[in-house]
Formats: C-alpha cells, structure tokens, sequence
C-alpha cells in the first residue's frame, strides 16, 4: 500500500515539474514561468484522466457480478491517485498565483498581493473544486478502500471513467489561454465537453442506479430504498458539484455558439498585444468559468 502511495507520490508532481523545464528551456519553445505552469498542470491532469478511464474501463468491463466480482486494479489505482488529489491543490494555486502576475488583470498585479492574501483568494474563488479534492482524499478514499470490503468493484471502475471528460476541459483552458476562442477547434472541442460531461458526470449515478436496479430486478425508483443511506448521501453529495459545474458549462457553450463578443476573434491590435506578453487564459467571463471543472 505505502509503495503504491510512495509511487503517486512521486509520478504527478515529477510530471508537473519534467513538463514544466521543458516548456520553459526546449529551444523550439522557451517559454515563460507563467505558460510552463499553466499548461504542466493541464497535462498532468490530461494524464491521469487518461489512466484512470483505462483503469476504469478494464475494471468494469472484467466484472460479470457488479457487487461480488473484484479486480486487482481497482484498490491499486485508487493509491496510487490519491496523492494526484493533493498534488493538484497546489498546482491550481500555483495557476491561480500566476494569473495574479498578468499585467492588467482586473484583479491586480502581484506586487498587491502576498501570499498569505492570494492563498485565501484562492480558497475563496475554488472553494467548491478545493472541497472536492479534499473530500476525494478524506472521505471517498477510506470509503473506496476500506468500507466497500471489497464489493462494488465495477461500480467504481465506472467512476473512474468520469474522467473522460477531463481532457477536454483542459484543451478549452489552454485555447483560452493563448486567446483561441475564434477557432473552430474551440467550438469543436466544447460541444465535446458538454457532451462527455454530462455523459460521463451528470448521468454517471443515476446511470449506476439503474444498473443495480437491473442486477436486483427491482424497479429503478425503488434503488434508493434499497441501497445503505450511506450509499445516497455519497451519491448525492458527489453528484451536486456536478450538476453546477455542468450548469456553467452549458451557460459557457451558450455564449460560445450564439457568437458572443468573448468568443470571437480578437482585433488585430489586440492580437498583437496578447502576442507580446504571457498569455492569459482567465479572464474570469462566464464562459470560462465554466471550464473550471476537472
């Protein structure tokens, strides 16, 4: 268990920082502090919503009984992902901290801001995305390891899919970033994030219901009363988050497709400015904040 911990431990923050020295010193690219961070920790998230969907897919797809089957790989992955929770804390600040820097931001530059006042800024603006991971790692982890006794592995090899949707999500904040918006890959890229969010996030439970509910063959509507409270509580507390983030997504895909001013292509001389300093991808409209799940 301690060398699973030990080797997520080590695998997502060393990504971060191999991503990170190399975007800033490879000579084709060279660039700033600000950039490597911003697109590292897009990466690494990328990453392991790739291997936990493939750890999610081979775990579901080997078990014939959802609550008695068991794969080796369901309590291993969950180790080994459970430091990538923490990590990731930090490597949003380490965003957040560095969108302060951008010249002209409606926040204010940094020289304003120590770092005791941007920690509680950060908390404050990623109160719910900061919760989440906490709860990932405080609650859901013992849950997942210890209280299931084993059960359920296809349940939560299902859950890991959820991850599908990550990568789109980081591909809409890095077009963002270097100001893509007017691009058809960024109109292409969100309806693919809308749909797999909520395939892979708003219909993950009520999906997972009506599985049990055909394993028991009991009715759909009577799954809740049939399933430990505990189940319902969890369920209903991770679903919720969800729901909002989704919400904002589709107000985000609404402003992108009805061809409001943030997503069209920005003046020439405006270009030219974006061009000359970093790149900022949070400009804090709604559309963006949309993205801001992950």
């Amino acid at each position: 268990m301690l060398s699973i911990l030990a080797a997520g431990s080590v695998f997502f923050p060393g990504l971060f920082l191999l991503s990170k020295q190399c975007l800033k010193h490879l000579p084709a690219l060279r660039w700033s502090e600000g950039d490597a961070v911003i697109v590292s920790a897009r990466l690494v998230s990328s990453v392991q919503a790739v291997m936990a969907s493939s750890a999610g897919y081979i775990i579901a797809s080997s078990c014939e009984d959802i609550i008695e089957d068991q794969h080796w790989l369901t309590s291993s992955y969950i180790l080994f992902a459970v430091p990538y929770f923490v990590y990731d804390i930090y490597a949003m600040f380490m965003c957040y901290w560095y969108k302060l820097r951008i010249k002209g931001h409606e926040e204010g530059p940094v020289a304003t801001q120590h770092v005791a006042t941007a920690i509680v800024s950060y908390l404050c603006r990623e109160f719910l995305m900061v919760l989440h991971h906490v709860v990932m790692v405080t609650v859901c982890f013992p849950v997942s390891v210890f209280w299931r006794q084993g059960k359920g592995d296809y349940f939560q090899g299902v859950m890991f899919m959820a991850e599908l949707s990550t990568p789109s999500v980081c591909l809409g904040k890095i077009l963002i970033q270097y100001k893509q918006q007017h691009t058809l890959l960024h109109k292409v890229n969100g309806a693919l994030m809308l749909l797999t969010f909520f395939i892979c996030r708003v219909l993950l439970f009520p999906y997972l219901y009506y599985t049990y509910s055909r394993y028991a063959s009991i009715p759909f509507h009577l799954v809740p009363l049939s399933v430990p409270w505990q189940c319902n509580l969890g369920a209903a507390l991770l679903m919720a988050p969800q729901v909002y983030w989704f919400s904002l997504i589709c107000r985000g895909a609404l402003r992108l497709f009805t061809g409001s001013s943030r997503s069209r292509r920005p003046p020439a001389a405006e270009e030219g400015k974006g061009a000359s300093g970093p790149a900022n991808g949070y400009s804090g409209s709604s559309a963006e904040g949309g993205q801001a799940a992950h």
